[in-house]
């Protein structure tokens, strides 16, 4: 149980794709303008996540691995991934129109969003099995979640400061990230301290 916690602790806070490694920049600083819509993002991204380390996983072990297929693995996950964005566009567009229509664009990003991809990469590099993997993607979503909302709040922030002009806009949007970034590093202690990883 110490392990799953670790495990996802870390996906959370210190090894957070957005802050820490850097994966799925794209939405992070598309959707991020507003609480509700970065919120929905970060719901369909956690889905998408989790099933697609569920699917993938077995598909690796028993099918690619077994077979000497491993060379495949990249574009086997892409279309899992691209499959399941699929089926969260479908149901948020019939059962929640109004996300939908607020992600616009960036929903079918899903697809091409680095972290998604990364996660069930990032899972077979560490040789998790398979509910490790899940508790990891588990860990990734929630941190991109966690991201998402505080960078929303950031954001929302900046729109009633005076910004002097010349970083009005993305410079001053990319710095506010950075430091966003940096703030997570002092979690780096606080988590090595309660699981010793």
């Amino acid at each position: 149980m110490k392990l799953f916690l670790a495990i996802l602790m870390t996906g959370i806070l210190t090894e957070n794709f957005v802050l820490s490694k850097f994966l799925g920049i794209c939405p992070f600083l598309g959707v991020s303008k507003k609480l509700n819509t970065a919120l929905g993002m970060s719901t369909a991204v956690i889905f998408v996540m989790v099933l697609s380390t569920a699917v993938t996983y077995p598909i690796n072990q028993y099918l690619l691995v077994k077979n000497g297929l491993e060379y495949l693995q990249t574009l086997v996950f892409i279309l899992v991934i691209a499959a399941l964005v699929q089926l969260v566009e479908i149901a948020l567009k019939k059962f929640l129109p109004a996300l939908y229509n607020s992600l616009g664009i960036y929903l079918p990003l899903i697809t091409t969003n680095c972290a998604v991809l990364g996660v069930v990469l990032l899972n077979i590099d560490k040789g998790y099995g398979f509910w490790q993997s899940i508790v990891n993607s588990l860990g990734g979503g929630l941190g991109f979640m966690l991201a998402m909302v505080l960078f929303a709040g950031v954001r929302e922030r900046l729109e009633s400061c005076e910004v002097p002009k010349f970083l009005q806009g993305l410079p001053i949007t990319l710095i506010a990230a950075s430091l966003v970034s940096v703030s997570f590093l002092g979690f780096t202690g606080i988590v090595e301290g309660m699981f010793g990883s």
